[in-house]
């Protein structure tokens, strides 16, 4: 394939999965927040509306991001990826006091130990956001590993908003199975099957890093909530909240 034309499809492949990130969380926040909004009884933190612009504010820089490259205003494309880097750690930083605030509530309302484990998740999705924005920084000169990188830091950072399609199809079984890893990381795969398509082979970012954010939800699923699970979310709980 032309290299301009390779760049046509590149762009419009990534604003396109962008647009359907914002989908996702149109829908998966639509009930929860959205219209709790809008009817003035949503109730919670400021924490939880910063954390909230910060992951929308990354999304929507996804989404412009290729747009400006496709009408060659590279400049501009350079000066907002570094301003992502600021988006990127106010994001990761405020999911953990979101997280607490959750943690706490939920243990009021349901089991403890469940409401607590669920806080190690949200730390190692920190981690792994952060690893996943500074690997595409640091390929920032190479535009087919960098897009990569960044496109499974923004799957991973939109995961909260698929989990909570399970609100719209309560009668779908096992919904952390399908709501939680299959829907989630399908759209890792339709990147792999993309580049199999277009580049003749699935670039290595996405082969490598792909799979193995794949096999860590795939794990989180299998161990979460387990003793270890608990006793290491417990610790992180005593240490983070007090």
């Amino acid at each position: 394939m032309p290299r301009a034309a390779a760049t046509r499809t590149r762009s419009w492949f990534y604003t396109v999965m962008g647009l359907v990130a914002l989908f996702a969380i149109g829908v998966g926040f639509g009930r929860t927040y959205a219209a709790p909004m809008l009817h003035g009884t949503f109730a919670g933190p400021g924490v939880l509306h910063v954390h909230g612009a910060f992951a929308l504010s990354w999304v929507l820089l996804f989404i412009a991001q290729p747009l400006l490259i496709r009408s060659r205003n590279l400049r501009v494309h350079r000066a907002l990826g570094y301003a992502g880097l600021a988006l990127a750690l106010g994001v990761a930083v405020t999911m953990i006091p979101a997280a607490l605030y959750q943690v706490v509530r939920d243990a009021g309302t349901g089991p403890r130990e469940t409401a607590v484990s669920s806080l190690l998740g949200v730390v190692t999705s920190a981690i792994l956001f952060v690893t996943l924005v500074t690997a595409g920084f640091i390929a920032r000169r190479n535009r087919e590993a960098h897009s990569r990188w960044m496109l499974l830091a923004t799957l991973l950072v939109i995961w909260p908003a698929w989990f909570r399609w399970r609100h719209w199809f309560p009668q779908v079984p096992r919904p952390e199975l399908w709501f939680g890893v299959a829907l989630p990381m399908a759209w890792v795969v339709v990147a792999m099957i993309r580049d199999r398509f277009v580049r003749g082979a699935v670039h290595p970012v996405l082969l490598v890093a792909g799979t193995a954010l794949i096999l860590e939800q795939v794990l989180e699923l299998v161990a979460f909530d387990t003793p270890p699970w608990r006793a290491t979310a417990e610790h992180l709980f005593v240490w983070l909240h007090g």
